[in-house]
């Protein structure tokens, strides 16, 4: 009986020991690490500068005031559609004479007695040169006849014909004399012109100011208006600016200098997040030579340089943007139809080069692999791996070589 008891009590030990040494070998033993997986595959791949850009108008027209004056209240709207030459956009009047002040007055008063005072004189003056003028004619006439006489000499003639010459040129310069001395009168009395010379009730218009029609310089549509309301301005204030929206539109993107310095002209550009699902194709047109200094919304310095971007498309596929649009370009600097790809998430740094975890049978194999080109979301293989193989995608710092891994189910 005592031996069936010891019996039994070493059998449950046993047991026990038993149960406790797989509860830890269950806890302890290695388990196949959740990771998410990627197939390395071969298919086009291209690299792309993306950065925010605005459209414009390439030559925008800003229509100013050609003269002094009035403008009245333009009549036209943003978006407008207009015709060269053909369009009044605006009208406006020359500026209205000015209120005299008395001493102002005085002085214009005293200018035009001055100037009818020269104008007499004047006149005086081409009444002597005209007598001058007859009496030389009369001693050339007299003197012609003795000298065919052979009563005077030829000398005598001489000095006669000079005398009749210089007389008419006295005479000319009078006459001259009494034009110059009109027109100072007239400006004399233009000066005295005041805005209170206008009979009450007679339109400000009536031969003072007619009014000044504006045209459009060319076809296309107003882009906006700078100035509306009914005033008066100095020659040359903006009114309003027209472009042609529908041939002359383009993108400018201000791209960071190290980037800007890998586009060229003539690089394909995808144009995204204009207002519709479908991308706009567009090509680089220019890239200008010179960086300006920026700073971003962190405050860090940058230099931008200015990238124009011209519409491949035709005008029917976008005619809803307009001048000073928002869009995403994302400029192809480079592009194959056909190369071996990786997932950008699966390369990681082992020393200075480049590797993956290539999955075999379930377990994670370190592998060194060359990179080519790379667009953050996949990059070129150019050694290392094998279209087909299977990929860790975002592996872990706790994931080693060697190591036993499953795919992750989504739920």
């Amino acid at each position: 009986m005592a031996i069936r008891k010891k019996r039994s009590r070493t059998f449950l030990s046993l047991l026990a020991l038993g149960l406790i040494a797989a509860t830890l070998a269950a806890l302890y033993w290695p388990r196949a690490v959740m990771v998410d997986m990627g197939e390395v595959s071969r298919g086009p791949l291209q690299v792309t500068i993306d950065e925010e850009g605005r459209t414009r108008v390439h030559d925008a027209y800003v229509l100013s005031t050609p003269v002094a004056g009035r403008l009245m209240r333009v009549r036209v709207d943003p978006g407008d559609t207009v015709e060269k030459n053909q369009t009044i956009v605006a009208q406006m009047r020359p500026t209205s004479p000015t209120v005299l002040d008395v001493r102002t007055r005085e002085q214009a008063r005293a200018a035009v007695h001055a100037a009818e005072a020269a104008l007499r004189l004047a006149q005086a003056e081409l009444n002597a040169a005209q007598a001058d003028y007859d009496l030389a004619q009369s001693d050339l006439d007299r003197t012609s006849k003795l000298e065919a006489r052979g009563t005077v000499s030829e000398a005598a003639l001489d000095r006669a014909r000079t005398a009749a010459r210089a007389a008419e040129a006295r005479l000319a310069t009078a006459r001259a004399a009494i034009a110059i001395r009109r027109a100072e009168l007239e400006n004399a009395r233009a000066q005295l012109i005041g805005f209170e010379d206008i009979e009450p009730g007679t339109p400000v218009d009536n031969g003072y100011s007619d009014e000044i029609p504006l045209f459009a310089p060319i076809d296309g549509r107003i882009l906006r208006v700078i100035q509306q309301s009914e005033t008066t301005l100095p020659a040359g204030t903006p009114i309003l600016e027209i472009g042609d929206i529908e041939n002359d539109l383009e993108i400018v993107a201000e791209l960071i200098s190290s980037d800007a310095v890998q586009v060229s002209p003539g690089d394909r550009v995808l144009i995204e997040d204009w207002g519709r699902p479908e991308a706009l194709m567009g090509e680089v047109a220019r890239v200008d030579p010179f960086g300006v200094t920026k700073y971003s919304a962190l405050g860090v310095e940058e230099q931008r340089v200015n990238v124009v971007i011209r519409f491949t498309d035709p005008p029917e596929a976008r005619p809803t943007l307009g001048h000073g649009y928002r869009v995403e370009v994302r400029i192809v600097v480079w592009e194959e139809d056909s190369v071996l790809r990786v997932p950008a998430s699966a390369l990681f740094r082992v020393g200075t080069d480049w590797a993956v975890f290539r999955v075999e049978e379930g377990t994670a194999s370190l592998r060194r692999v060359e990179i080519g080109h790379n667009n953050g979301s996949a990059a070129e293989v150019l050694d290392g791996l094998d279209e087909g193989d299977t990929v860790v995608l975002y592996p872990s710092a706790a994931l080693s070589d060697g190591a036993k891994v499953r795919q992750r189910r989504i739920e």
